[in-house]
């Protein structure tokens, strides 16, 4: 008889810490680069059997990224810089690669795969020259909202998660986990760039000195512009992501288990 005929179904409870990452104009391609704030979130998860799971997911953590940190020349010439609150309520299925009970003695160690899908909510902001942070997506920095047919963009929206972890039996009730995760967004704004400079006297005369200020922080212009209206800010090409690296421990909140396990 397996521990599966005892143990059909389970519920656990979980606080995950650790840090986040977005990936995107000011960042590419490497999650580990980024300045680094820490993200807090719970879950609760339903285990339907030892392989397959559910999990309700609250994560809060802060995405930061500056154009001076960057190997690029060009990036650190452009000298953008943001950081962004996001706040995200996640539904995702898990499946373990092994058979895993909470408080098993032969279940100790799994890893596992989780995709599902995610509400966020953020808020882009930039440091002005006295060091105070202000909210971006208000000031239109590439036009949105003031230029003719423009919109503001959406301070949330969907993503899809998906990650892949480790859990580890820690006893009958409690448990360790280690998880990465990313999620794919339908934003390019997370980091408030995306297309391209606007006209300067423009934009001061549409939104003010605070978005005359954050919208254009070249150093240099390159040889032979005048301005920077029109040049390269971002590539609308590819939207943003951003991620977590997460440690949890979860602790069970079903009936105990069946101390006979197999026989």
């Amino acid at each position: 008889m397996s521990a599966q005929t005892f143990q059909s179904s389970s519920a656990e409870i979980g606080y995950q810490i650790g840090t986040s990452y977005y990936l995107g104009d000011l960042n590419p391609n490497n999650p580990l680069s980024g300045r680094q704030h820490v993200t807090q979130g719970g879950y609760y998860r339903h285990n339907f059997n030892s392989r397959v799971g559910v999990r309700l997911q609250l994560l809060q953590g802060v995405v930061e990224a500056w154009d001076e940190d960057s190997q690029n020349s060009w990036a650190q010439n452009r000298n953008l810089h943001f950081r962004n609150k996001i706040v995200e309520f996640s539904i995702s299925g898990e499946i373990n690669y092994i058979d895993h009970i909470m408080g098993n003695p032969e279940d100790r160690l799994t890893g596992y795969l989780t995709a599902g899908l995610a509400y966020f909510s953020h808020d882009p902001e930039a440091m002005d020259s006295f060091g105070n942070w202000h909210p971006l997506q208000p000031l239109g920095t590439e036009g949105q909202g003031w230029v003719f047919d423009t919109n503001p963009y959406k301070l949330s929206g969907l993503a899809i998660p998906v990650g892949m972890g480790f859990k580890i039996n820690l006893g009958s009730a409690i448990a360790f986990q280690l998880e990465w995760g990313i999620r794919k967004t339908w934003t390019d704004y997370l980091d408030d760039v995306s297309t391209s400079y606007v006209n300067s006297v423009e934009i001061r005369q549409a939104r003010g000195d605070l978005a005359f200020e954050m919208a254009d922080r070249i150093l240099v212009l390159p040889d032979g512009a005048s301005s920077s209206e029109g040049l390269q800010r971002g590539d609308p090409g590819l939207d943003d992501k951003y991620g977590y690296f997460l440690a949890s421990i979860a602790f069970r909140v079903s009936k105990k288990p069946t101390s006979c396990w197999n026989q």
